[in-house]
């Protein structure tokens, strides 16, 4: 969430801001500088009280050892009314303070100055485009077919064993899924990214740090008994392993890359667009996660699109780089970059991967703080960004790669998998 002071000091700067997310803020931002005066009378009110009362209790203390009994057992009576006073006072600035906390909650974050207006998707800006669309002309297949043709994927399967959007891999399907992992998991630890193995299900407290909550509880598989989520994303875990801390500025960067499985309720509609691997319920993903000095953010912003796009041209895959617009901006990003790769068997892009800078505003959620120069905290800014997501990549290496006799796999994934070519056995 947008730290309460960035709200008081420039409340008219993140409303306009926010209007490039389509947004007219400044009945909310109004809304929380009035809830946030409020917690802080109480809060003065409170301590003012509390001061009396300490004062009085003091007094009553020498009153009764200069054997003045009757003049200490009426500032008794008085201090008793300024505890219940106290008490009701911190009940009021409890619930100030957690109305306070919920309009925060709804706010979204404020988008940078290079952001694009627009609406959705369609008004995204195109940095970037690299490498040629191979021309297949009508003998292109769509991967769902090249993967029944040549036994690397099962979707029905995986709709009997749990239902649609939860495929099954198979002989060297399952290996190019295995290859994909442990290639793009060396790839980042040789850029200084280390390796950590995070649990896939998180509690509330880490839904909220990262922002998946309160604003997506309708895309998370929820483990009810527990009150526990299944993630959808490593990010979630990744970052909350930084969740209360204070950090000396000396530990930046911090840089972790982990792989786990995704898990998204998100439906869909129907379609070629979300067919076979376009759009699952489970899939599998290496993400990077960065934690940085806020002068540096954007710096390390950069580094991490040219991360992602080494892998891409590793891959040998035709990519597009697009700044997300105001409108197609996620709820906790203050800037994205998402990279599509041309697929060939169904003419359009697909989204492989997309690139977050958050600026304070999750950190702000986290209390992930650091020690300036000062020796005063404070927040750190938090980066992540997906290197790679594989389902979408997948499709695209068979669709690309196809052949006559086969599926070529590239070069730099030969030594993961063991096959050059996928063919017919």
């Amino acid at each position: 969430m947008l730290p309460i002071q960035t709200l008081r000091d420039h409340a008219a700067d993140v409303a306009t801001a926010l209007k490039k997310r389509g947004i007219d803020a400044e009945a909310m931002v109004e809304e929380i500088l009035e809830l946030d005066e409020k917690r802080r009378s109480l809060q003065a009110e409170v301590d003012a009280t509390l001061a009396e009362a300490n004062r009085i209790s003091k007094e009553i203390g020498v009153l009764y050892k200069s054997g003045k009994g009757a003049e200490a057992n009426a500032l008794k009576e008085e201090s008793g009314k300024l505890k219940e006073k106290s008490k009701a006072l911190g009940e009021d600035l409890t619930t100030a303070a957690e109305a306070l906390q919920q309009a925060l909650y709804q706010l979204p974050n404020a988008p940078h100055p290079s952001v694009p207006d627009g609406q959705d998707d369609s008004d995204n800006e195109v940095v970037k485009e690299v490498g040629e669309r191979p021309d297949m002309g009508k003998d292109a297949q769509p991967h769902w077919e090249l993967a029944s043709q040549y036994d690397l994927i099962d979707f029905e399967l995986g709709v009997k064993i749990t239902g649609a959007g939860f495929p099954v891999y198979k002989g060297k399907g399952a290996r190019l899924q295995r290859a994909l992992i442990s290639y793009f998991l060396d790839y980042n630890t040789a850029a200084g990214y280390q390796e950590v193995q995070v649990p896939h299900l998180v509690n509330e407290a880490s839904g909220m740090g990262t922002g998946q909550l309160p604003d997506k509880e309708g895309q998370m598989y929820e483990i009810t008994a527990d009150n526990l989520y299944l993630i959808p994303t490593a990010e979630v875990p990744v970052t909350n392993m930084l969740r209360d801390e204070i950090l000396e500025r000396s530990s930046f960067p911090i840089k972790y890359t982990g792989y786990t499985p995704c898990f998204r309720r998100e439906a869909g509609s129907y379609g070629a667009h979300v067919r076979g691997l376009n759009r699952l319920h489970q899939f599998d993903k290496v993400e990077i996660v960065r934690v940085e000095h806020p002068a540096n953010s954007y710096a390390a912003l950069d580094q991490m699109v040219a991360h992602v796009e080494g892998l891409l041209t590793a891959l040998g895959l035709p990519y597009r780089i697009l700044r997300l617009c105001g409108g197609d901006l996620g709820f906790t990003a203050a800037l994205t970059y998402d990279f599509e790769i041309w697929s060939a068997g169904q003419g359009r892009w697909l989204e492989v991967s997309s690139v977050s800078n958050f600026e304070a505003f999750q950190a702000n959620r986290l209390k992930l703080r650091y020690r300036d120069e000062d020796n005063k905290t404070q927040l750190a800014h938090t980066l992540n960004g997906s290197a790679l997501a594989l389902p979408r990549v997948l499709a695209g290496l068979l669709e690309n790669f196809q052949e006559e006799d086969g599926i070529r796999i590239p070069e730099v994934l030969q030594p993961y998998t063991g096959f050059a070519k996928i063919s017919q056995e």
